[in-house]
């Protein structure tokens, strides 16, 4: 598409703009995240043949699910460290062709060690992506627009889910037995190949930043430059962010966000199968349900967000909601339909506060110190993607059902619900 020659700063100017920004980048990340997202969880769908034939307990799938999450924490503040220097297309490239290979090569696990070591390996290769992504948006889109473009991208995860539950049902049921291999090993290796291919594009559909996209005019790079207050920006310095305790109040809240999303995630196959439901390929379609309604809530309450200028309570009231949803499921079980509605609104109103509070952030890093500021939130707080998974996997073994662990669960969106709101940005104190 051709660039815009001449563009005063209209609201008409900007909008049409922000479109070809929007067409030309979110439909990419997108699809980049939502087979981040499969490949992180299909394992979910694994579990239902893969924990049979090798063996594995209810704690050891759940400490093998979750421990992807400690690969990722340690590596990706390095990562998003060196974001700015080497440049996104990079970054991203290695981070997808080296996830790709290994969610792959998942069909070569044997035993539990093997089992961890390459769950640990995948985090390990995918660390940094997702508050990546976050800076890289920051770059490109304005305050006022930043939430629903993170609520376009991030929709890939409940995409990823409608996609990934009747895809990963189907593969592991058709192709059970083809060439000696079990469904499970099918599935991984055909859910990871695509991201290798889409490691490659990314040097060629996305720039690091404005000032280098050949597809901009000078007067709409300069126009960005002044939507997203580059000039202005505050905090350029890593160690500052680190010295700020807000930081740290949003990464507890984050981490009390992502362990109900994860624990959900990865066990939602088995909480259905536990309801009576047994075929693979109708509990692949079923598990669908939930993120259908994660997708609508997503992009309803990024936009929404930004409509009205307010994120703390668009954040925290959903997360509080959720968790009396989760409680909720705990006295449906055995009705099959009962627990499946309440686990959807659960998870879509989990997804919701998880998609607006990544607008929170910029309220208190800009500039270039955002990468590393958005990484240290994301460490510390995507360890809850540990326990969350954990702790249904131990109290399952302990207890023989899912209520104990479901209940616990429920117990930290409360917590991030009154985090979010007592955390006023500096502007508001």
């Amino acid at each position: 598409m051709a660039a815009i020659q001449t563009l005063s700063a209209t609201d008409d100017g900007v909008s049409a703009l922000y479109s070809r920004l929007n067409w030309r980048l979110l439909p990419f990340l997108l699809a980049c995240y939502m087979f981040a997202y499969m490949d992180r969880v299909n394992v979910g769908f694994a579990k239902l043949q893969m924990q049979s034939d090798l063996g594995f307990s209810d704690a050891a799938y759940g400490v093998g699910a979750g421990i992807f999450f400690l690969g990722y924490v340690l590596f990706e503040l390095p990562s998003n460290l060196l974001l700015p220097r080497v440049g996104a297309r990079k970054t991203f490239s290695r981070i997808l062709v080296l996830w790709g290979i290994t969610s792959a090569c998942m069909l070569f696990v044997r035993n539990v060690p093997m089992f961890y070591g390459m769950r640990f390996l995948l985090g390990v290769f995918e660390a940094g992506f997702a508050p990546g992504m976050i800076y890289y948006l920051s770059c490109w889109y304005g305050p006022t627009r930043m939430a629903r473009a993170i609520a376009i991208v991030f929709i890939a995860g409940p995409v990823g889910g409608i996609v990934g539950g009747p895809l990963s049902g189907w593969l592991m049921s058709t192709l059970s037995g083809v060439a000696g291999l079990s469904g499970w090993q099918w599935m991984f290796l055909v859910e990871g190949l695509p991201c290798i291919v889409l490691g490659i594009l990314t040097l060629f559909v996305l720039s690091n930043r404005p000032a280098d996209a050949d597809w901009l005019s000078a007067e709409e790079k300069r126009l960005l430059e002044r939507e997203t207050g580059s000039a202005a920006a505050r905090d350029h310095s890593f160690k500052a962010v680190a010295r700020n305790p807000r930081v740290y109040v949003l990464a507890l809240a984050y981490f009390c966000i992502i362990f109900p999303i994860y624990a959900i995630s990865f066990w939602l196959p088995t909480l259905l199968k536990c309801q009576g439901v047994t075929d693979t390929v109708k509990l692949g379609w079923y598990a669908a349900i939930p993120y259908v309604a994660a997708a609508f809530g997503m992009y309803f309450a990024g936009r929404r967000s930004d409509r009205v200028g307010e994120r703390r309570y668009h954040c925290a009231v959903p997360a509080f909601i959720g968790a009396i949803l989760l409680v909720a499921s705990i006295f449906a079980d055995g009705h099959f339909g009962a627990t499946l509605v309440l686990l959807t609104l659960a998870t879509a109103m989990m997804w919701m506060a998880y998609t607006v509070f990544w607008a929170i952030p910029s309220e208190y890093i800009k500039g270039p110190a955002a990468a590393g500021g958005i990484a240290l939130i994301n460490t510390i707080g995507l360890s809850g993607g540990f326990w969350g998974p954990a702790v249904i996997g131990w109290t399952k073994t302990a207890t023989g059902n899912v209520h104990l662990g479901i209940f616990f669960m429920a117990c930290m969106p409360v917590l991030a619900s009154i985090l979010i709101l007592i955390n006023r940005p500096p502007e508001q104190s």
